[in-house]
């Protein structure tokens, strides 16, 4: 098996089991709503297209930008793998109350312990991180836009997340998370003297 197909195997397999787990959820009390998830939901399709599909496409978006060491392709299967293993941790640590849609499950509380004690979006923070050495490996013009244009889908995701769940959950609550846990890169926030 080469790299190459070790990272269409780990993308492949993650995507599958996620759209099983999907089928282990509460039913939604409320939702954000299409309207205000279509903005981010078409910036990811694109970005994502633009990442996964860039075959035929003039030849200066598909070259390759900069080599790649011999050594590379395998850390890269590495890195995409402990980018799902995050992503699956922070799924089976929310366990039902995840959902794929901006929405508020039966018995919502806002859970700040495991992975969501390192970031408040940690599903988001492993799909970044396989996301950008996929995008890396291909190394390609396109590849890198679609990168950049995913990102911007999430951190709107993630915003508009955090919204819906300071109106769902009370702001002075999720406030209070925010405060001490950093959106999507862990161990950023800052300490004051006692340690908060």
């Amino acid at each position: 098996m080469t790299p190459g197909l070790a990272i269409a195997v780990l993308w492949i397999g993650w995507a599958a089991s996620w759209l099983l787990a999907a089928l282990w959820s509460n039913p939604a009390a409320s939702r954000a709503g299409l309207g205000r998830e279509y903005l981010y939901r078409a910036t990811l399709i694109v970005g994502g297209i633009l990442l996964a599909f860039p075959r035929r496409v003039p030849q200066a978006w598909n070259a390759r930008m900069w080599p790649l060491p011999p050594a590379w392709g395998w850390t890269a299967v590495v890195l995409i793998a402990f980018g799902f293993l995050f992503t699956w941790w922070a799924r089976l640590h929310l366990g039902t109350l995840w959902s794929s849609n901006v929405t508020r499950k039966e018995g919502h509380h806002i859970v700040d312990t495991g992975p969501y004690g390192l970031v408040r979006h940690p599903i988001y923070t492993g799909l970044l991180l396989a996301l950008a050495v996929t995008a890396a490996t291909k190394a390609t013009a396109l590849a890198l836009i679609g990168f950049v244009i995913i990102v911007a889908g999430i951190l709107m995701k993630a915003r508009l997340e955090e919204r819906f769940l300071r109106e769902e959950l009370g702001a002075a609550e999720y406030d209070a998370y925010a405060a001490r846990v950093p959106m999507l890169v862990p161990f950023t926030k800052r300490r004051t003297a006692n340690g908060v």
